[in-house]
């Protein structure tokens, strides 16, 4: 299963009840962030999923509200008390946006490793989950985030007693692991039955519509889109700022097939998007939008 955490939900400047933006993903006790704006750290803290089991952090861009917390969370981290390696993933000038925030944090008890994409899409892997990226349209360079856990195939213990799989080797086979059985080789999808379905979900926020959004979403779990602007007579301000409607990001979920959608990053305009959830609701009734500190489950299905 995946946990999630919006630990920031707003876009441009904070609000009293809304920090910049910022998720929290966990899987298995690991977890990576999802950009890092102001306000991250007392996030982490309120959650209390903790610092050092966070293994990565992911950035979608460079604007402020996006990186400006980066500082303060590397040093929590080193106080936290982490000394294994940190990854950095984001597009092309990482490395510039961070060797500038790390003027004011020069000296951590860890090493930073830093992963600048230069290509339009790139894949890698993090925390058990294949990651896959893609650009957004937001005036700069911009990317958004598909995330894969895929589920091993179920045991078949008719097939171990079938092969004389003694049952204290079973956990070996589950784990990956072949295992020599008088004198033969089993290998572990010989004592495993059909593929089982895994868990997807899509983030991208901070771009207008784009069509690798729709189609890096198609059939996954979830996808979490920016809900800048409620009101249909700001599409005008979204065009000139690179952002989306509720309507729009509704629409890519119902052309995606996705199973829910959830809107985060809202315009400093909206005090409640609540007040605008028809707008999207009306096109993809499975939507609804975020709140800082709202969390949630991603559960592989019960059906093998």
């Amino acid at each position: 299963m995946i946990d999630l955490c919006f630990l920031g939900t707003g876009g441009s400047i904070p609000m009293p009840s809304r920090a910049l933006a910022s998720l929290y993903v966990r899987v298995a006790g690991k977890s990576v962030l999802i950009d890092c704006g102001e306000g991250t750290q007392m996030g982490i803290m309120r959650l209390g999923w903790g610092f050092r089991c966070i293994d990565a952090l992911l950035l979608t861009h460079y604007h402020a509200d996006h990186v400006s917390g980066v500082p303060g969370f590397l040093l929590a981290m080193g106080k936290a008390g982490r000394t294994e390696p940190f990854d950095i993933y984001g597009p092309s000038g990482l490395k510039y946006v961070i060797d500038g925030l790390r003027v004011i944090a020069p000296q951590l008890p860890y090493p930073i490793v830093l992963h600048e994409s230069e290509k339009k899409y790139d894949a890698f892997h993090v925390i058990g989950m294949d990651v896959s990226s893609f650009p957004l349209n937001h005036g700069i360079p911009c990317t958004g985030y598909h995330f894969a856990l895929k589920r091993l195939p179920a045991f078949d213990p008719d097939r171990a007693k079938a092969l004389q799989v003694p049952v204290s080797l079973w956990k070996v086979l589950q784990h990956g692991e072949s295992v020599e059985v008088n004198g033969k080789t089993i290998q572990p999808q010989d004592v495993q039955k059909g593929p089982r379905p895994g868990i997807s979900f899509l983030y991208a926020t901070d771009t207008r519509p784009a069509p690798d959004i729709p189609r890096f979403g198609q059939g996954t779990d979830l996808m979490i889109l920016e809900g800048m602007y409620g009101e249909e007579d700001k599409l005008p301000l979204a065009h000139k700022n690179h952002h989306m409607l509720f309507r729009e990001s509704a629409q890519l979920a119902r052309q995606a097939g996705t199973k829910q959608l959830i809107l985060t990053h809202f315009s400093t305009s909206m005090d409640d998007p609540e007040v605008f959830m028809e707008n999207a609701s009306t096109v993809f009734p499975q939507t609804q939008c975020a709140k800082d500190g709202m969390c949630l489950t991603l559960q592989f299905p019960q059906a093998e």
